[in-house]
């Protein structure tokens, strides 16, 4: 056995491609719950981002608040530089994804950004890294990509393509430059905290666009529970499992998560809205899932 291949198959390794694994599928719900959120209130998408946001992050430090990781947090420059720049990255990621929906179709940005992010990521850590990608890592981008072109198809452009495409790349830029940060944790400030910390101040700063439009919740037990759920599942437990996963495979394996969203969201999709997967949904679903395993064998 290489020297390589024993790296990869590390108890670290393998318990941080579950964590990717985990944060994938629980990314999936996060659209079914945002719909439920705002056909129940009429929430605008960004309104709904924005309790995304702040309910996971006042989750998030609540835990960390429990934990006593609050209690040693810097106020430096530094300290402060690193939260805002979470928060922005978070916040640019929602607004321009959702701009982009807007702008385009939700078929169309979801694509769009669902392909260049593992193109961004896997591109950046090939910078990072100053080595260019395996021949592996390659085949599974490729294989990725083709199974999510069949898996969301051919969607309608709509009125604005070349604006919501620079958005949704603009979201996708978001999420890889989050996901290629290998900055240490500060003294007094891990990533639990800075993510959690970073989510509330991205939450602050969508909240001054939708509040034109109202961001009223009626105080209805299914209301409440979507609001909850949507900050608990698919944004506290997922992003907390995704940064550390990262942390302990690597950025070259957040392809895996990545890829698992619009995986689940579809099957979600069959399960509860009765809809029917075509011969090349079902193809590319396939596509996906081989590619995630020829990535997972990739970190080894």
């Amino acid at each position: 056995m290489s020297a390589r291949s024993s790296v990869s198959a590390t108890p670290s390794s393998r318990s941080g491609v579950a964590l990717l694994v985990l944060a994938g599928v629980l990314w999936g719900t996060g659209g079914l719950a945002g719909s439920l959120l705002a056909s129940r209130t009429g929430l605008t998408p960004v309104a709904v981002a924005a309790y995304r946001l702040l309910t996971g992050g006042l989750l998030i430090t609540g835990y960390a608040l429990i934990t006593g990781r609050l209690t040693g947090v810097p106020r430096s420059r530094r300290a402060l530089a690193r939260i805002a720049t979470a928060g922005l990255l978070l916040a640019c990621f929602q607004a321009a994804y959702f701009a982009a929906i807007a702008a385009t179709s939700v078929g169309l940005a979801t694509l769009t950004t669902m392909v260049a992010v593992p193109v961004l990521i896997t591109a950046g850590a090939a910078c990072l890294d100053r080595r260019r990608p395996s021949r592996r890592a390659l085949l599974s981008l490729a294989v990725a990509l083709a199974g999510l072109f069949l898996l969301i198809g051919s969607p309608e452009a709509g009125p604005h393509r070349a604006a919501g495409t620079g958005l949704a790349l603009l979201a996708a830029a978001g999420f890889a430059a989050l996901s290629l940060d290998r900055r240490a944790a500060l003294p007094g400030l891990d990533r639990t905290t800075t993510t959690g910390l970073g989510f509330i101040s991205g939450g602050l700063l969508l909240v001054p666009i939708p509040l034109t439009t109202g961001m009223g919740i009626p105080a209805r037990p299914e209301a409440i529970a979507a609001v909850l759920f949507l900050g608990l599942v698919p944004t506290a437990i997922a992003y907390s499992s995704y940064f550390l996963g990262l942390r302990q495979a690597g950025p070259g394996a957040a392809q895996i998560a990545v890829l698992l969203e619009p995986l689940t969201a579809t099957l979600l999709a069959v399960l509860v809205h009765g809809e029917q997967l075509t011969g090349r949904q079902i193809a590319g679903a396939l596509l996906i899932l081989l590619s995630t395993t020829v990535r997972e064998d990739s970190t080894a």
